[in-house]
């Protein structure tokens, strides 16, 4: 590994005073703009308040990004590893930095107090193929990773020892972890969340959590209320509330692309969740949500009783023509085309799109809003005009970091949504 000198970049900054507070607003408001990455940025947090920024690259490179007195960002470090780095976990109390490299390997830096350089400390030989979680507890002195190898582990960051690991059936593509309780969920490229309790002697499976029809691609955790949000390539983010004990789990559906990143504010309950579809989400986390409904599987319509297509006995009986099967998002009944052909919000069970619901629910939400019940949405959206590849959250700051596949950071004020 070489240490290479800090670079040039062309940056645009849309305020003289970098990432200040701004008049209050309904909306995001760009503060800073950062576009010096000459191929694509894999992943980047915010440090010192939005003051600097550290990111990873296709090209190799570690940067560390600080704010100049002209309000340019430059780079003070520009660091270059011997594979490519796809992720890393920096905690700011101890300035530790472990990266997930594409050759499976998670290697270990300290960054210095005036963040002018880094110093690497250990490598750990944890996977054979591309590192996509890492996650450092430093109270156990433990860093986790999750890999395109299927597996999870965990070492000792004192002793560089391998204290275990689990393989799952895919690809694992996300990693979340709690401290209190020493759980971990690995999600994976089948959609399935596998939910693990470590200890010193090796991980013991507590659950796998099923729900999502496409690969999961982030997880981020309510430590408080011990709830767990993942996001999907299958446009979805579903909450389970793992500490409810009952299984409990709601849909929020307001992407149209793939789901990218989650980031969540702890103080605002405030969810973000941003996608390929150039859009953040803003999901209110107080608000009282429904749970969303099993669908119910059946022969024919539960209205009109005309048969689905597979029922032929029924379809000779009656001489009719087997019909496809829908189901009510809200009721979760299987129902026929005519009878499902309304459209509708469902805020509180997360649905703020139409979506199909049968006639007898249309009826009874058109009746909550004659009386008043109107259906608020419970979220905010926002374009940021480039697709997310993942996101960062200061939220004592208000400031939000995206990172787009157009290689751009962009840094968001957005302390008026975060009240």
């Amino acid at each position: 590994m070489t240490q290479g000198r800090a670079m040039a970049a062309e940056i645009k900054p849309l305020r003289s005073s970098g990432p200040t507070k701004t008049v209050s607003t309904d909306k995001p408001v760009l503060v800073s703009k950062i576009e010096g990455s000459g191929d694509d940025v894999n992943a980047a947090v915010l440090i010192d308040s939005g003051t600097g920024v550290i990111s990873v690259s296709d090209d190799k490179s570690v940067r560390i990004w600080q704010r100049r007195d002209s309000g340019q960002y430059w780079p003070s470090v520009c660091h270059f590893l011997p594979s490519i780095p796809s992720c890393f976990h920096y905690t700011p109390d101890n300035r530790r930095m472990f990266i997930g490299l594409d050759n499976g390997t998670v290697t270990e830096f300290e960054v210095a107090t005036d963040y002018n350089s880094i110093r690497h400390k250990r490598d750990y030989l944890s996977h054979q193929n591309r590192v996509t979680g890492v996650i450092f507890c430093p109270s156990a002195e433990w860093v986790l990773s999750v890999a395109r190898d299927k597996f999870f582990v965990y070492h000792c960051t004192e002793s560089g020892r391998r204290l275990g690991g689990h393989q799952s059936s895919g690809w694992c593509t996300a990693l979340q972890y709690d401290y209190k309780s020493k759980h971990v969920f690995v999600g994976d490229y089948s959609g399935q969340i596998t939910m693990l309790k470590l200890e010193e002697s090796g991980p013991q499976v507590i659950t796998v959590l099923k729900g999502h029809n496409g690969s999961i691609r982030s997880l981020a955790w309510d430590v408080d209320r011990q709830l767990l949000f993942s996001g999907s390539y299958d446009q979805s983010v579903i909450v389970w509330d793992i500490g409810g004990g009952k299984g409990t789990a709601f849909e929020l559906q307001g992407h149209t692309n793939k789901v990218s990143s989650l980031v969540y504010g702890s103080v605002s309950h405030q969810l973000i969740s941003g996608g390929e579809d150039a859009t953040v989400v803003f999901w209110d986390m107080k608000a009282n949500r429904q749970e969303t409904p099993e669908w119910i599987e059946a022969d024919s319509c539960q209205y009109c009783d005309r048969p689905f297509f597979w029922n032929i006995r029924a379809m000779m009986d009656q001489k009719q023509i087997g019909l496809r099967q829908h189901h009510c998002r809200k009721c979760g009944k299987a129902v026929c085309d005519s009878c499902s052909s309304k459209r509708s919000t469902i805020p509180v069970m997360g649905f703020e799109f139409d979506v199909r619901v049968c006639d007898n629910c249309h009826s009874t939400i058109s009746d909550q809003d004659v009386s008043g019940e109107k259906r608020a949405s419970l979220a905010k959206f926002h374009e940021v005009k480039h697709n997310i590849v993942c996101m960062d959250l200061d939220e004592e700051a208000g400031l939000l970091l995206t990172v787009g596949q157009d290689r751009v950071m962009k840094m968001w004020d957005v302390s008026s949504l975060l009240n």
